[in-house]
């Protein structure tokens, strides 16, 4: 039986309504049928949600967490919306082209792609295991007709939106089969994550992370692709406009990204190869082993990074000189600037890493109170830029493994380290996307404020003094949200009038700010999810609007 709306609605599914209903309330008329879509998604998956809490058995997720279904489908479509919506308004004010607004149509369109064919996939599971006659499955006509029209009629308004920005059928169809390659290559890709990191993840978690990857990697191919027809063949034969100005920085870390993808299976294979050959040889000392395996991984992650990545990059993008030059004269150009954060990055990680590992052996501090003190660094590293992630590989590796191990909760395991990783990429991700037309000045800082300041603040207050609990078995409180909440709105009012004291000169209205803000403390209140990677993106939706 399908649970009623009343005793099916908790905490968390009540926020996500609400971030959904306050995105959806801003848009204009010309984005209906997005509007419709994400609608749609948000109720089938819902309904995914609802089946499968306490139930899906399938996978091995992460112990005590919810399955996060909902959250993990709405919050990539909805961060793409709403970058739509700005850059919408950007497009009535003549400040980008067609071509940009046309961009964000077609990742908007993916991203919903890749989370509702993870949702089909995981109703099929559902409907499989029920056919099968397993106990803890249940499924009916109803459910079926539900998915089935839910499906259906995502379908039915995705072909009417790409058919306004398509000039002819056959352009349509292309790009209907490239949203179809979206969804099947989501669903592999969340089959092998929560196959091969068991017990890491939560399956919310593992979609978002999963259609993130899809739409990073599939714009990179679309690039890729564009650019070597638009060089060989012919510009006319292009049907995904994907020929937007893309910058070096951008063009720079995508292949940076795309080296460390590659550079993994490359390095994987080396090493399986040399085993293979070297398992005769018992003779040599587990030291030479671990060294010369080091190498080999310096070397590959050298030729990865020195040849094949900057290749890409200068295929995708007219570089005057290599890339890796042009990072060191971009640095140099303004050593006063540039060359001194560079001193000051390192600087703060030297110190920070001895005087918090010394903490964390020698203090008696709690581990909740003492992961705070990353959240402080990450602030302190990504208020003056972003910064670089080290791997555990000799002689350093047992070093940093150390240090980032003092720094874990419930959230991490054995296999992989998760909430350190995604806390970097929650503070980078709303500075690389608030990259081009930018009219609300305190999204690139959406990440630092909801997490270094707002959660730090959260977690300490509510650990230190927190009383009253938002629900009988979770550990967040009432105290602890609210001081969350006040100290990002005291961060605001004093980041807001520094950057109008600057060059920045966009609007910012109270009002809204004060929405976002409570809404991403909610969020983090409710939420059994990993709160580093959802958070940051809910604000910065709410903070475009």
């Amino acid at each position: 039986m399908v649970a009623s709306p009343l005793t099916a609605m908790n905490g968390e599914r009540a926020v996500v309504f609400f971030f959904v209903f306050r995105v959806l309330s801003s848009l204009p008329l010309s984005l209906l049928p997005h509007a419709l879509s994400l609608s749609l998604l948000s109720v089938f998956s819902l309904f995914v949600e609802i089946r499968a809490d306490g139930s899906l058995s399938l996978f091995k997720t992460r112990p005590g967490a919810s399955s996060g279904i909902m959250l993990g489908a709405v919050t990539l479509p909805t961060v793409m919306l709403s970058k739509l919506i700005q850059l919408s308004r950007a497009f009535s004010l003549q400040q980008i082209e067609i071509g940009e607004l046309e961009h964000m149509t077609m990742q908007f369109w993916a991203a919903s792609a890749c989370c509702c064919g993870v949702l089909i996939f995981l109703s099929i599971l559902m409907w499989c295991a029920a056919y099968n006659k397993n106990p803890h499955f249940s499924c009916s006509v109803w459910d079926a007709k539900f998915s089935l029209s839910c499906v259906i009629l995502f379908s039915v308004v995705c072909c009417i939106s790409l058919a306004t920005i398509s000039h002819t059928g056959f352009n349509t169809a292309l790009k209907l089969l490239w949203l179809l390659c979206h969804g099947f290559a989501a669903v592999k890709l969340i089959q092998h994550l929560l196959n091969t990191f068991p017990c890491c993840a939560s399956i919310g978690e593992a979609l978002l992370l999963t259609s993130g990857l899809v739409l990073y990697f599939g714009d990179m191919l679309a690039c890729t692709i564009s650019k070597v027809c638009r060089l060989l063949v012919s510009p006319e034969l292009v049907s995904i406009r994907y020929g937007i100005k893309r910058s070096e920085i951008g063009i720079i870390i995508q292949g940076v990204l795309l080296g460390l993808l590659i550079f993994s299976a490359v390095f994987k294979f080396v090493i399986h190869l040399w085993e293979y050959f070297s398992r005769a040889d018992n003779s040599e000392s587990r030291k030479n082993k671990e060294i010369r395996r080091s190498l080999i991984f310096f070397a590959s992650l050298g030729f990865t990074m020195i040849v094949v990545s900057p290749s890409w990059m200068m295929i995708v993008l007219d570089f005057d000189v290599h890339p890796i030059l042009w990072i060191f004269q971009f640095v140099l150009s303004e050593p006063l600037k540039r060359l001194s954060l560079c001193i000051y990055w390192l600087g703060l990680i030297y110190a920070s890493v001895l005087r918090f590992y010394n903490i964390s052996k020698n203090s008696k501090i709690e581990r909740i109170l003492l992961r705070k003190y990353y959240h402080l660094l990450a602030v302190s590293m990504f208020l003056p830029a972003l910064i670089y992630q080290v791997w555990r590989i000799w002689p350093l590796g047992q070093l940093v493994h150390q240090f980032m191990s003092a720094f874990t909760d419930h959230r991490d395991s054995d296999i992989l380290i998760v909430s350190h990783f995604s806390l970097l990429l929650g503070c980078a991700l709303p500075i690389w996307m608030s990259s081009g037309f930018n009219d609300r000045p305190l999204i690139p800082f959406a990440g630092i404020l909801s997490l270094g300041i707002g959660d730090t603040m959260a977690s300490m207050v509510g650990h230190k003094y927190g009383v009253l609990r938002w629900s009988k078995t979770g550990k967040k409180t009432i105290e602890g949200t609210a001081a969350g909440i006040v100290s990002v709105l005291a961060a605001c009012s004093i980041l807001l009038p520094l950057l109008a004291s600057t060059r920045y000169i966009a609007t910012q209205h109270w009002f809204p700010l004060l929405i976002a803000v409570t809404t991403s403390g909610l969020l983090e209140a409710y939420t059994a999810q990993l709160d580093n990677a959802f958070i940051p993106l809910v604000f910065y939706s709410l903070l475009c609007l």
